[in-house]
């Protein structure tokens, strides 16, 4: 008879080693979690040193922050007709001058010497032409007198033709006698026409040469004229009535014709010159706003004029002030400026802060629904002002995000709010 064998129950059952599996598995995720991304990427913040903003939509406007500086609307530059030595400063810096009031006198050798040239030649043309009108008029008599004696003898020779003529009809004189009188006659009228014609002739020849001299005298006159007008010109002065605001002349310092020597302001009205960054040169046009805060009122300002030429990596713009101006205005007074780039229009906003950076706008802690924690968050930000960055993609309104700096921060990938 045989004997049953007791069968020996397993002590782990598989579906017993599964459970105990997952209950691993699930604890090595709990560890990792804990030991990876709560302890080396989370850090405790206290919220007393940052500064967290809402996320909001509203009106945005772009507009850039710009110094500028008070100068007069019209402002005259003082430049140099004809060079020369500064010999005399009548007025300084500084003085407010009227129209016509001498500034600088300049001295010019030879401008100097070349009028006096000048002058010698026009006198001695002028002695030259006077000459000549006294001879034209001697000859005009020399010719009236040649003229009177050749009417004369014609006359003579024709009372001779038409007595002999009588007599040669009545047959008193021979044919002969009479043909000799009549060429002799003929002669005379022939005579008075050639000596006429050659006289009118002679007469135009020396009333051109005449005519020659009287034009060559007239440009001699008008050079000389502008040629003391040169000199007058060396003698610089205010061409408008306001303030000597620049005058850089030396006594004894040469100045070339066209140098910049001074300027002179008309203080009854002013405009703001400021320089922009070239970035910005294809968005700034006339008629562009702009406002500014002094002594606790805002002023409005309109683009005048855009200057292309860049320098330094800058161009300069004029604007002039739209409404009321502020009172006790100083040239070169700095006035700070917010250029307006465009109107306004409708945006997701957040806030400026120092995050920007750390991140370069491409990522921001975000706070959780409960506000205890924030979290690296991908967003994209497009245009922005002294205010606000326009927000593109990544956060709604009603987020709240961290804005102040993110330097102590490291590369936390969480930050624990306490």
């Amino acid at each position: 008879m045989g004997m049953d064998r007791q069968i020996e129950k397993k002590r782990w059952p598989p579906r017993k080693i599964a459970a105990f599996a997952a209950g691993g598995v699930f604890i090595l995720v709990v560890l990792y979690l804990f030991l990876f991304q709560f302890n080396k990427s989370t850090l405790n913040v206290d919220t007393e040193r940052i500064t967290v903003s809402t996320v909001t939509k509203g009106p945005f406007l772009e507009f850039i922050p710009q110094q500028g500086i008070v100068t007069p609307t019209v402002r005259y530059t003082l430049e140099t007709t004809e060079g020369g030595r500064v010999e005399k400063r009548f007025l300084e810096a500084g003085a407010m001058v009227k129209v016509g009031d001498p500034i600088v006198e300049l001295v010019n050798t030879n401008l100097l010497l070349d009028i006096m040239w000048r002058e010698a030649d026009f006198v001695q043309q002028s002695n030259a032409l006077r000459q000549t009108r006294l001879n034209m008029e001697q000859y005009r008599q020399s010719l009236l007198q040649d003229m009177n004696r050749v009417e004369n003898e014609l006359a003579k020779q024709k009372a001779l033709y038409e007595r002999n003529k009588v007599l040669f009809e009545n047959e008193l004189i021979s044919e002969l006698d009479f043909e000799r009188i009549r060429l002799d006659y003929e002669y005379q009228v022939r005579n008075r026409d050639i000596v006429a014609e050659s006289q009118k002739q002679e007469l135009h020849y020396r009333e051109e040469q005449l005519r020659s001299l009287e034009d060559q005298l007239s440009r001699m006159d008008a050079n000389l004229q502008t040629s003391k007008r040169k000199l007058d010109d060396l003698v610089i002065r205010a061409p408008i009535a306001g303030q000597l605001t620049l005058l850089d002349a030396e006594i004894g310092v040469f100045k070339a014709p066209g140098d910049n020597i001074g300027q002179i302001d008309v203080l009854d009205a002013y405009s703001v010159r400021a320089q922009i960054d070239e970035f910005y040169i294809t968005r700034i046009q006339p008629g562009l706003k702009g406002e500014f805060d002094l002594a606790g009122k805002t002023y409005n300002l309109k683009v005048r004029q855009v200057f292309p030429a860049v320098r330094e990596n800058r161009f300069e713009v004029d604007l002039d002030f739209v409404g009321e101006t502020p009172p006790d205005l100083r040239r070169g007074q700095t006035l700070h400026i917010r250029l307006q780039l465009g109107d306004v229009t409708e945006a997701v906003l957040l806030p400026r802060g120092g995050f920007w950076d750390v991140t370069g706008g491409n990522w921001v802690y975000k706070l959780d629904s409960a506000g205890k924690a924030a979290y690296k968050h991908p967003v994209r930000l497009g245009r922005y002002n002294p205010e606000a960055y326009e927000v593109l993609e990544g956060l709604e309104p009603g987020d709240k995000v961290i804005t102040s700096s993110y330097e102590s921060f490291g590369n936390m990938d969480r930050l624990v709010l306490k």
